[in-house]
């Protein structure tokens, strides 16, 4: 069954961090969100007064987040003492799990920033597991030129190219994230096989892209939410088109969030809290 349209959430502009300028798709407001995505932001400006004051240190607890560099280059510093230079064409993959004090902070003052970042919630039961950090180069990233014209990088997740299975650095999740980048030309076609038991979205960053079938136009810089089925079936516009496409296992939990902290109660909200004010993060 091919997944169609169900819904568009449209990237509203807002500014999170020191100032830095984005737009939020999935998360703008807590209750629109895609089961175990909580939160979607681009960022992407030439104006460095839109980004260079960076996200100083904050924290995060009961979820994991993704960051995927497009273009420019930022610092990460953690209180585990991790330290990672985010760069053109690749990705942080941090899991907050029991608590996470970090910072990622612009180094450049001039040129473009751009990129992605985003939240998946974890299970309730590693909601408290010890935080973890992984840094991505991007020739850590497999790239895969299509028959048909275009090419798709893999994070997390599989593509099968001809009989060869080709897997993303990222594995072991319980959510069985999937998670490309794909490139494709003027009038380009694209199908996946997502699985039948995922939540499943895609955005378009550059270009004109139909989806499904009928095949259906999307606006760029929305979350595009996906029906239940099991196959993706896209066509790029006259401008081609560049968008990531993101599925995963729902939870269906309950979901209680302050900020920056996403917990399945109230109490344990509070909890975090207090963790949090009392400096309990660097110790437990």
């Amino acid at each position: 069954m091919i997944r169609n349209v169900q819904t568009i959430i449209p990237g509203i502009a807002t500014s999170d961090g020191a100032g830095v300028k984005l737009r939020r798709s999935l998360g703008g407001q807590q209750q629109v969100r895609l089961d175990p995505f909580l939160m979607l932001d681009e960022f992407s400006s030439n104006d460095p007064n839109d980004y260079v004051a960076g996200f100083p240190a904050h924290p995060h607890r009961g979820f994991e987040t993704v960051t995927y560099m497009l273009e420019g280059h930022m610092l990460h510093e953690d209180h585990l003492g991790n330290q990672g230079h985010l760069k053109t064409g690749g990705v942080q993959w941090m899991t907050a799990g029991r608590g996470i004090i970090h910072s990622e902070m612009p180094q450049q003052v001039s040129g473009a920033m751009r990129g992605f970042q985003l939240w998946i919630n974890l299970p309730a039961k590693e909601k408290m597991k010890a935080p973890g950090y992984q840094d991505i180069q991007v020739e850590d990233i497999p790239t895969v030129n299509l028959s048909h014209g275009g090419m798709l990088k893999i994070i997390a997740g599989s593509y099968d190219d001809s009989g060869k299975v080709i897997k993303g650095p990222i594995a072991s999740i319980t959510t069985e994230p999937l998670f490309l980048d794909v490139h494709l030309p003027s009038g380009g076609v694209f199908e996946y096989a997502i699985s039948a038991a995922h939540n499943a979205f895609l955005y378009v960053y550059e270009g004109e892209l139909a989806v499904g079938e009928p095949l259906k136009m999307v606006p760029k810089q929305a979350a595009v939410v996906l029906s239940k089925g099991d196959r993706l079936w896209v066509k790029a516009g006259a401008a081609g088109a560049q968008f990531i496409i993101l599925s995963a296992l729902p939870l269906h939990e309950p979901i209680v969030q302050y900020g920056p902290f996403v917990m399945n109660t109230r109490a344990e909200i509070e909890q975090a809290i207090e963790d949090y004010q009392n400096n309990r993060f660097a110790i437990l």
